[in-house]
């Protein structure tokens, strides 16, 4: 097969604890063409050290301080040559034979933009907190639903930047979705993949868990007046289930039924 080349960037700022795991999910994929770009923000914590014991496998890297995850993700964005690009942050991780899974669909899929595929939650020890399925991703199930996709599991052409530009650097915490919206806005043209790529790890010190109301802040700014009506809503949840049925996932529907029951976050 003629393999795509894949450029991956990792944002990284102190994070020394998983960066390591996050730079050998990369690196052990054993994809016969991939780009490596890691920036690092001026970390302090031993981050450097990590990044220097595997920089003869990285096409490039840099420690400075940055202005923003956004911006660390756009510097490596535009220094990258693949024909497929992603991000994946400092504290998360790839599942083997993601990159070959990608590849293969892109090669099969020639006129899509995004390749999606399913992720995990994990804890500090890599241990499996949830599975978190997902389905082919459109701009107006972005609107309806928020994030029904993860960057921890997604590739888009890196062509696309030259169409619509690069990350939004004056968000930190939305910044993902915008992306999304934007790229979905544009091209529409999207695949979800039947395997789980990737995992986001959830522990006390990720923006996620310290910092809702910045994200809630932010996600009202991105949608700014595209607010969809309630029954448009559930429409676009109930595709979302019939298409989660639809592909044999009944444990997982019924699980995620369980914890709404009971409660819990979705």
């Amino acid at each position: 097969m003629d393999w795509p080349r894949i450029s991956i960037i990792t944002p990284s700022f102190n994070q020394a604890e998983f960066l390591e795991r996050t730079i050998l999910s990369v690196l052990e994929q054993d994809y016969p063409d991939l780009e490596y770009i890691v920036i690092d923000g001026g970390s302090t914590d031993g981050s450097v050290d990590i990044i220097r014991k595997y920089e003869s496998h990285l096409a490039f890297w840099v420690s400075e301080e940055d202005q923003g995850q956004s911006h660390a993700i756009n510097k490596g964005l535009k220094r990258a040559t693949g024909d497929w690009v992603a991000w994946q942050n400092s504290d998360d991780i790839f599942y083997p034979d993601a990159f070959k899974r990608v590849a293969v669909a892109a090669k099969r899929y020639q006129k899509v933009d995004l390749i999606t595929g399913d992720i995990n939650l994990i804890d500090e020890s890599d241990r499996v907190i949830r599975e978190m399925k997902y389905v082919r991703p459109t701009y107006e199930a972005l609107l309806a639903e928020g994030m029904v996709l993860t960057n921890q599991a997604a590739f888009w052409r890196r062509g696309l930047h030259s169409r619509i530009g690069f990350l939004d650097e004056s968000l930190h915490y939305g910044f993902d979705y915008e992306w999304f919206l934007r790229v979905l806005r544009e091209t529409n043209q999207a695949v979800h993949l039947p395997y789980c790529l990737g995992a986001l790890r959830y522990h006390d010190a990720t923006k996620t868990s310290r910092s809702q109301p910045l994200f809630d802040a932010e996600y009202r700014r991105i949608i700014n007046g595209r607010v969809m009506p309630g029954w448009k809503k559930n429409a676009y949840r109930a595709r979302r289930l019939f298409l989660t049925l639809a592909n044999g996932h009944f444990g997982y529907v019924i699980r995620g039924l369980r914890r709404r029951a009971s409660g819990l976050s979705k």
